[in-house]
């Protein structure tokens, strides 16, 4: 099925497919001028270094002595072997090989056994690198990078703030983004958590991406907010034990993969703050041991009924799983019959192909604001 869909694709114009982004692809080039969450912080320790895929490209991460982090080429120029088997000498890597040694900006600046080094003539690409809310993020487009994009409601660090990347689910990553804004799914996909079908879903597009809001028959309204190009942010009445929000990053590894990265700021400081994380700590240990990819696996095996998971402790994680893998890797979406219910997909859908036939022309693209403060109404992932 994939391979259909990938030959799908290719017979469109080139600012219909938002699913390739590997180098040289234009969904990749667009997806390439904003910064990208590439792991955790406390991931990657001072004098460490560590391999990443990010839409189909490898890189090496490192953090210096100094605690500055830092990306570069996944290979060393001398004979490829994989940078993140050395090791970090200040800010700079060393090569497990032959010990040729590489500053924070791709330059090599040492070749050992060279009786005349050549290391002027040597340089490898490196990454513009900055580390928030507890990521690091990567720049792999060209030239300067835009302003990391500032989510202010997530800074306080009185909270309780985590901070998550979930393994990667073997499907495309706009099969997630096109999740967030269907709240048409939430009744039938999640129906242990009580939702009700819409009455109504409008979708309008903002300054930063695309705001979707679902009504229902009893219950308040709801909306996701969707920033472009792959960021979903929502507040949550209750995380558990507090009222949160959270952002949500779909980042691709390649074109059949993608990975989760949450930021989750739960609102509640002090000596509720330590109960809630007590609460949350005792809840972990006690955690079922299946992965939300063995549980989903099995139910589109046809193995489980998603009714057996309602109870696990990442039954709503599993739903979703199986839904999303479900489409398929690379979703043939010629074969979607679109509703009025699916106007936030459409809407995003919209964007991403405006946007990329904009790139494709050499025209400007959009330049999506967020404000320094959201107000949200409590939403869905």
């Amino acid at each position: 099925m994939a391979a259909i869909a990938d030959l799908e694709t290719e017979q469109q114009p080139e600012w219909k497919d938002y699913v390739h982004t590997g180098p040289g692809t234009l969904g990749g080039r667009y997806l390439r001028m904003f910064w990208q969450p590439v792991c955790r912080a406390e991931d990657l320790p001072a004098g460490r270094a560590k391999p990443i895929m990010v839409m189909s490209e490898q890189l090496t991460v490192y953090r210096g002595e100094s605690g500055d982090p830092h990306a570069v080429a996944f290979r060393c120029a001398h004979r490829g072997t994989q940078l993140s088997t050395g090791w970090v000498e200040g800010d700079e890597l060393r090569c497990f090989y032959h010990g040729w040694k590489y500053g924070p900006d791709g330059q090599c600046v040492e070749q050992p056994a060279e009786p005349e080094p050549f290391c002027s003539r040597i340089r490898i690409r490196a990454y513009p690198t900055q580390q928030y809310l507890g990521l690091i993020f990567v720049y792999f487009g060209e030239g300067e990078p835009p302003p990391i994009p500032r989510f202010s409601e997530f800074e306080s660090d009185d909270e309780i703030r985590e901070v998550v990347i979930r393994d990667p689910w073997p499907c495309n990553f706009f099969n997630r983004i096109e999740n967030a804004p269907d709240s048409a799914h939430l009744v039938f996909t999640h129906f242990q958590l009580g939702y009700e079908i819409p009455t109504r879903i409008d979708a309008v597009e903002t300054d930063y991406g695309v705001e979707t809001t679902a009504h229902f028959p009893t219950r308040k309204m709801q909306q996701d907010y969707f920033q472009m190009p792959n960021i979903s942010e929502f507040r949550l009445e209750s995380w558990g034990d507090a009222p949160a929000n959270r952002l949500t990053w779909r980042v691709p590894v390649d074109d059949h993969h993608y990975q989760d990265v949450l930021v989750t700021q739960t609102h509640v400081t002090g000596e509720a703050a330590e109960r809630v994380r007590e609460r949350r700590k005792a809840r972990a240990t006690s955690a079922a041991v299946e992965t939300t990819a063995e549980l989903g696996e099995a139910i589109l095996a046809g193995k489980l009924r998603a009714q057996d998971t309602v109870d696990r402790w990442n039954g709503v994680e599993v739903e979703d799983y199986a839904t999303l893998v479900g489409q398929g890797a690379i979703a043939p979406r010629a074969n979607d019959h679109l509703g009025r219910s699916d106007v936030g997909v459409v809407l995003i859908r919209r964007l991403w192909e405006r946007e990329l036939r904009v790139l494709a022309e050499g025209r400007p693209i959009k330049r999506w604001f967020r404000p320094e403060q959201m107000e949200l109404v409590a939403g869905s992932d």
